[in-house]
């Protein structure tokens, strides 16, 4: 165990501090002193340990903070030198002393997960600019220039290789043990450590806004967003202490008024009140539970924004998935090609033009496909996306459709809705009904006339069945809400049984769904996604959990939890994280609470003297710490 040097000084104060007591206490039994030379005699070791916890309650008392624990030690401990108690007044200065020594030790091994993944920050990058190599802070390189990274070092921004090969580290990304390869067109991320070759990566985004500097700013702020569990601590240590004050007082006053008995046993007694009531097991306890949560979970690439939220998450009885990008890989690819009226290639060429300036994955594989064929990009006019139905450009003249069935339909004039219900191109039906399958359709058009169909296929992620398998195991609802047609989330639904689905949503149809949805919960909902269009839903979720790898910084800024390795099976391990970490917290809540109310009525009626106080209070706080420790144990 490394101590800080700022807990070896006070585990120097400590262990001076208990020397110097003990010889005084033995001191004290062997020769009989005159008063003041007893006090002399403990005043050095209270003084030794405890002179920074008095000058904080005097510190806090001119800031108007009277009511916390360094309040009630002083009284507690200056009462009883006072009344004469003086090897109980520094031992109890003494052990309270232990406790926070102690709190701190735990603080420190719960926050260095935060500490482990605050350690990607890149310190520079190497840019290779004007025919030269410089290196600079990262924030000083531009999007688009390359940097070079050599083994050893951390990427320090995202970019996609151009040249060379390696193996990258992402583990303080994604929990991901086991190194990937990085070749040329592979994306990589900040924060990943190069483990071989020297790679030349062409750079995406500014330092501002790179996945490392995303990563580190969510981290940072995770502990300002508080529980309610939390708040309610506070709030309850804010009225609990001046009560126990005052109820000390009374002990100390009325019964020696009523009873007519001696005022030093009830002041004792009031004084060893204080010490029990002391609130540090609960307000250090409780925050530390959550924070070791939140540091537990980030070994396992899922960052939780903060303690509400993963409070919320423990709640969780419905799951809420989009399909592309969430349950799928969001690769796609073109696995059929339907012409009608014209060559395959001219099809492929037609909705390639017509996707052109679409960032959707959809329209990203026609492109692809259609550069693999050797057909040449061209620039298109008029260009407009009608958001889940379709894209429409003018070339040369002629307008090309790309789209949804309905959305073809009614620019078409060769097919329309109205014909084909009655049947009069049986042909182009035959077409239509062939190109319907488990993939995503694309219908093309051009210049209103019919011209084909491509089916677009994505695979389910590897891990897709295990999460939701797990999310059943755990009694929780599982629905599908995607904008892909009926057939392929039919298909994908079905495969993962999926407990509901709704499919060819609009993105406002999907917000209405999902409000539906969380109106008719009985617990919380959470929502899973990746895109830009999920990212109202996420924000109207009571927990929305985002895909942090390939998802869009838009859902990634929207979600309260980002999963960092894209696998769906995260949330499942999210949940039981969150849900340990609540036990923990109501565990601390319980035990501290009920000994606190024994041993306060004890004190009170004189069976516990101020020794037993204490180890009562240090007690609670440290076994107390202890079981919040746990929450930051989580096996990858």
């Amino acid at each position: 165990m490394k101590l800080t040097h700022k807990q070896k000084k006070m585990l120097i104060r400590i262990i001076s501090a208990l020397v110097l007591l003990a010889a005084a206490m033995v001191i004290s039994h062997i020769v009989t002193l005159p008063k003041a030379a007893l006090v002399v005699i403990f005043l050095i070791p209270f003084a030794i340990a405890g002179y920074d916890v008095v000058f904080k309650a005097v510190r806090n008392i001119g800031h108007g903070q009277v009511f916390d624990e360094n309040f009630l030690m002083t009284v507690a401990t200056i009462g009883a030198m006072i009344i004469g108690e003086y090897s109980e007044g520094a031992a109890v200065m003494l052990f309270y002393q232990v406790g926070e020594l102690f709190q701190s030790i735990a603080t420190a091994k719960s926050r260095r997960n935060i500490a482990e993944l605050m350690d990607i920050r890149p310190d520079s990058a190497v840019v290779l600019r004007d025919g030269e190599r410089k290196e600079l802070h990262p924030s000083e390189v531009n999007i688009g220039e390359l940097i070079e990274v050599r083994p050893g070092e951390k990427v320090p921004l995202d970019g996609i290789v151009v040249d060379g090969e390696s193996t990258l580290d992402t583990s303080a990304l994604t929990g991901e043990s086991l190194p990937g390869e990085a070749v040329a067109g592979t994306e990589i991320l900040s924060g990943c450590v190069n483990l071989s070759g020297t790679i030349t990566v062409k750079v995406q985004k500014p330092f501002g806004e790179s996945t490392v500097s995303k990563i580190l700013e969510l981290v940072e702020t995770a502990s300002s967003k508080k529980a309610r569990t939390e708040n309610f601590i506070t709030r309850f240590a804010r009225i609990y202490t001046p009560a126990v004050v005052g109820a000390a007082v009374l002990l100390a006053v009325i019964p020696p008024l009523v009873t007519g008995s001696g005022w030093a046993m009830w002041i004792t007694r009031a004084l060893t009140f204080l010490v029990v009531s002391c609130p540090c097991a609960l307000v250090i306890s409780v925050p530390m539970s959550f924070f070791g949560g939140i540091g537990g979970a980030s070994k396992q690439g899922i960052l939780i924004k903060g303690g509400n939220y993963m409070e919320t998450l423990a709640k969780a009885n419905t799951i809420i998935f989009d399909k592309t990008g969430t349950l799928t890989k969001g690769s796609f690819s073109v696995a059929r090609v339907d012409p009608y009226g014209c060559e395959e290639s001219e099809l492929i060429k037609l909705a390639a033009l017509a996707e052109s300036e679409s960032n959707h994955l959809i329209a990203k594989s026609l492109v692809e496909k259609a550069q693999e064929m050797g057909i040449e990009p061209l620039e298109v006019e008029d260009y407009h996306e009608i958001a889940g139905k379709g894209v429409s450009c003018t070339l040369n003249g002629r307008k090309i459709c790309a789209g949804n069935f309905d959305f073809i339909a009614e620019s078409c004039q060769t097919v329309t809705q109205e014909r084909i219900g009655i049947g009069s191109d049986l042909r182009a039906l035959a077409v239509l009904s062939k190109t319907v399958n488990e993939g995503t359709v694309v219908y093309v058009s051009c210049d209103g006339k019919f011209m084909g169909a491509l089916e677009i296929s994505d695979m389910l992620k590897s891990d897709s069945a295990k999460a939701i398998k797990s999310l059943k195991s755990m009694g929780i609802k599982t629905i599908m809400l995607t904008g892909d047609n009926n057939a392929a989330a039919k298909s994908a639904a079905q495969g993962l049984e999926i407990d509901e689905l709704h499919a060819e949503l609009l993105p406002e149809q999907k917000v209405e769904y999902a409000e539906e949805i969380i109106s008719q919960a009985n617990g919380a909902t959470a929502f899973v996604g990746d895109g830009i269009n999920d990212a109202p839903v996420l924000s109207r979720a009571d927990v929305g959990i985002a895909m942090g790898a390939a998802g869009s910084d838009a859902a990634i800024e929207a979600a309260d939890i980002v999963l960092m390795n894209d696998n769906p099976s995260a949330i499942a391990e999210a949940i039981k994280i969150s849900k340990k970490t609540i036990r923990i917290v109501y565990q601390n809540i319980s035990f501290a609470l009920g000994i606190k109310a024994v041993v306060l009525v004890t004190s009170a009626l004189g069976f516990t003297n101020m020794w037993l106080a204490v180890f009562a209070d240090v007690g609670v706080a440290i076994l107390a710490i202890l079981n919040a420790m746990r929450a930051g144990r989580v096996k990858k």
